[in-house]
């Protein structure tokens, strides 16, 4: 990460977390009287090939032990009721703040991904994450609707697994690589604004 990059972070940080920390203490507390504890799930992901960390959200599903994969249509009837607010605002992504204070994560880029998948292609993501994993990204602007609606017709993990390695991976990668060539401050900006924009429109 260039040292502009981690100052960006570091100063929208300390913009939103005035706001951030009591939206996160309020969802926190709705989460603990809705659906009890966890109110966090953790998950491991990549921010570089051979290098994981622990991304934190607000839990928006019920457990299952066996869980494992991408989220699709086999995992709809495991989200809660204020889990399926928290998806559609992107507040469940509060927590990974913390992410990027720490440096595991910044504001803009490529969406981590689970280690499985930088195993099972390794030469691909050794590109892709030479950007620093993010919250949001181009990829995340131009696709993510797309690979929901994709993944929402699938009825088992298998089915999720085999639809989202065959169209999903390959697309998001070349989204994330044309702004790995392309990145710059102001188009870190025009993501993040995209972004904020998109979230206040009326689905």
């Amino acid at each position: 990460m260039t040292l502009t990059k981690r100052l960006m972070d570091l100063g929208l940080l300390a913009l939103f977390l005035p706001f951030a920390v009591p939206l996160g203490l309020l969802v926190a507390a709705a989460l603990l009287v809705t659906e009890g504890r966890p109110v966090f799930y953790a998950s491991e992901r990549m921010k570089a090939p051979g290098q994981g960390f622990r991304l934190w959200k607000f839990r928006t599903m019920r457990a299952d032990p066996s869980d494992w994969g991408v989220s699709g249509g086999d995992k709809a009837g495991r989200v809660t009721t204020i889990g399926g607010f928290l998806r559609r605002s992107r507040l469940d992504e509060l927590p990974q703040l913390w992410n990027i204070l720490r440096g595991d994560m910044t504001f803009v880029g490529p969406r981590p991904p689970l280690r499985r998948y930088v195993e099972a292609f390794p030469a691909l993501y050794a590109v892709v994450l030479r950007s620093r994993p993010g919250v949001t990204g181009l990829a995340t602007l131009r696709f993510h609707r797309r690979e929901a609606e994709i993944l929402a017709r699938c009825t088992t993990p298998e089915e999720t697994e085999a639809r989202y390695v065959r169209f999903c991976i390959p697309v998001k990668a070349r989204l994330d690589i044309l702004y790995l060539r392309r990145r710059s401050f102001c188009l870190d900006l025009q993501i993040l604004a995209k972004t904020c924009a998109g979230l206040l429109k009326p689905r």
